[in-house]
């Protein structure tokens, strides 16, 4: 009985050494991290991947120097608010309690970056006239950021309708009943907005029951000189 446990760990050794001259041949001279491996079974932890870089409000690269960094997003159905990012602060969303039904609009200085004010304006049940007041007398190079949560369309006329379109809009003109719309404009703006998206209210194609997807957009807008005194 004794005979056979000493043959059998005779056996054992020649094993562990026959492993390690093994590992020593193969892996270049360092055979102990294998038989570690084998037979305690440790495991090297995979290096993680790196991850991608974000910049100002989840852009994935960064605003030019002297450019505001933004995301919108409209409102999800009459569910989820819309929101705002600028220059990595929200300014505007359902935890800020700043969101209303309809025109969530944040008016923005175009030489500072600086917030001057935001409403929301309700075009289901409000009254335009609110909304004109706010968007009539904006100065020169003002910026305008909108975004629709529920319905932002069915109590827009069409002196608010233009004005928007002044601002740099082509789709305020078609703005309907519950469409989804992000919109960044500006007063005095040349030309229309390359910031603008609009999904369109359709039954057959509705993300949700009765209203399109939410939209989301973000980008990089370039501040204006300050004006010569």
């Amino acid at each position: 009985m004794r005979f056979a446990v000493t043959l059998r760990a005779i056996a054992l050794i020649l094993l562990l050494g026959f492993t390690w001259l093994l590992a020593n041949s193969m892996l270049g001279g360092d055979g102990n991290s294998l038989i570690h491996s084998l037979f305690i079974g440790a495991e090297e932890e995979p290096t993680p991947e790196p991850r991608p870089h974000k910049y100002k409000c989840g852009l994935s690269a960064p605003c030019p120097p002297k450019h505001l960094a933004f995301r919108l997003t409209s409102g999800a159905a009459n569910v989820i608010g819309p929101k705002i990012c600028l220059e990595d602060k929200i300014i505007l969303s359902s935890a800020k309690n700043n969101v209303g039904r309809g025109l969530n609009i944040a008016l923005v200085n175009g030489v500072t970056g600086d917030v001057l004010e935001i409403r929301a304006f309700d075009m289901w049940a409000g009254d335009v006239s609110e909304l004109l007041k706010f968007i009539r007398p904006l100065h020169e190079g003002t910026l305008v950021f909108v975004a629709s949560f529920d319905d932002p369309a069915t109590k827009l006329n069409d002196e608010a309708r233009r004005i928007f379109e002044e601002l740099g809009s082509t789709a305020a003109k078609e703005l309907s009943f519950r469409d989804s719309w992000v919109f960044v404009g500006a007063k005095g703006i040349e030309n229309k907005s390359p910031f603008e998206q609009r999904m369109k209210n359709s039954k057959s194609n509705n993300k949700y029951e009765g209203w399109p997807e939410s939209l989301e957009m973000d980008g990089c807008i370039p501040l204006r000189a300050p004006l010569e005194t």
